[in-house]
């Protein structure tokens, strides 16, 4: 079968671009190495009924119209707006951390604790909060979630979070926010229909027993597609423990509790799936399931979740960049092939635009082909 683009990997950037070029009119094929389609936006359901997302938690959002619209072409969405817990001192607190919080620990005149300019991660956070927060909340989540002293993590790290002057109780504040109602893997079903994509293939294994392509689009890991000729980058991943408790109805008070405190064990979050559920449903399946997230610097490529947000990865990956840009056929895209975190709606945007790029390339040699007097359907597609 002759196509166009190969493309490696059906996570969200590599069908998002599969589903664009195809509706555009270009040959399509996609690989995965995994058994099931999605990469990380997967599901499934639990004997008990409950959907639980395969790789952790998925709160879609978006502030942008047009990407919604795409995300809504693919399956309904019910409303649901996140609304995360941490477990300090052995109360449930808002997170992120409110105002309120902290009035009531330190009082109405407080101050962040660290001024100037943040060089990195600690510094950052203690530049928007007072210590005992930052203790409480923060650093110990971030040593567990990294492996590190936050000290040494790039201050950028610090812009997934904030303090908040209101007692909003929601994770995003985004106009769009819910979950697919038939789940992640049947959306994700949709977005590939009609596109031919073979499972439990591994490209970098098998690129010489695949038809010839005019133009390859990688979302594997960047180090790996080199074959980590400047090294291997960084990656952490999650270990995740299942519990069923069929004697009741609910254990925790909301979806995601994070544990942020050194001595409640090795986990950093434990999630209760039917909280995601629309309540008619959820309050009509017998017991719960709780998953607790344990983070672990994994050797397996396929458990890769986390880019490591330090100097000396990012220094790695700008020299695996540098050479995947010298590729005149092949585009490394993704958050393990960009090296770096993508939301959900990020995600998408981004495949979107790179799709674009490459539909405009595609436009601009079937251009040069007329002028030139060759075959336009040959030279239709990089």
């Amino acid at each position: 079968m002759a196509f166009d683009y190969l493309i490696v990997g059906s996570g969200l950037t590599g069908a998002t671009i599969a589903r664009t070029l195809h509706d555009a009119g270009a040959r399509v094929f996609v690989c995965d190495r995994r058994m099931h389609i999605g990469g990380n936006v997967h599901d499934h359901v639990h004997p008990s009924g409950i959907r639980v997302h395969t790789y952790g938690p998925h709160y879609f959002r978006t502030g942008s119209q047009r990407i919604w619209s795409f995300a809504t072409r693919f399956g309904a969405f019910y409303p649901y707006e996140a609304r995360l817990k941490s477990l300090v001192r052995g109360r449930y607190e808002n997170w992120p951390v409110a105002e309120s919080f902290i009035r009531r620990t330190i009082g109405d005149r407080w101050a962040p604790s660290f001024s100037g300019t943040p060089t990195n991660f600690e510094e950052a956070a203690l530049a928007m909060m007072p210590s005992v927060v930052y203790e409480s909340f923060v650093k110990g989540y971030t040593e567990k979630q990294w492996g590190v002293a936050p000290s040494s993590l790039d201050k950028s790290l610090a812009a997934r979070f904030e303090v908040r002057a209101d007692d909003d109780t929601r994770l995003h504040r985004h106009k769009y926010q819910g979950l697919p109602i038939d789940g992640y893997a049947a959306w994700m079903a949709n977005m590939l229909a009609g596109i031919p994509v073979t499972l439990n293939c591994d490209y970098l294994r098998e690129r010489a027993h695949l038809p010839p392509h005019r133009r390859l689009v990688f979302t594997g890991p960047i180090d790996e597609f080199f074959d980590f000729r400047f090294g291997r980058l960084t990656y952490r991943g999650q270990l995740r423990e299942h519990e069923y408790v069929p004697d009741a109805t609910y254990v925790q008070p909301a979806a995601q509790v994070n544990n942020p405190g050194i001595s409640a064990g090795p986990h950093i979050r434990t999630i209760e799936w039917k909280h995601l559920m629309p309540r008619e449903f959820a309050e009509r399946i017998r017991g719960t399931v709780l998953t607790r997230e344990t983070t672990t610097t994994p050797s397996d490529t396929n458990s890769f979740e986390y880019p490591f947000p330090d100097t000396t990865n990012q220094m790695g990956y700008r020299r695996y960049r540098a050479a995947a840009d010298r590729l005149s056929n092949t585009l490394i895209c993704g958050r393990l092939g960009e090296y770096r975190y993508y939301d959900m709606d990020q995600a998408i945007g981004r495949a979107l635009q790179l799709a674009a790029a490459l539909l405009d390339q595609r436009d601009t040699i079937a251009r040069v082909g007329v002028a030139g007097g060759h075959n336009v359907h040959k030279d239709r597609a990089l």
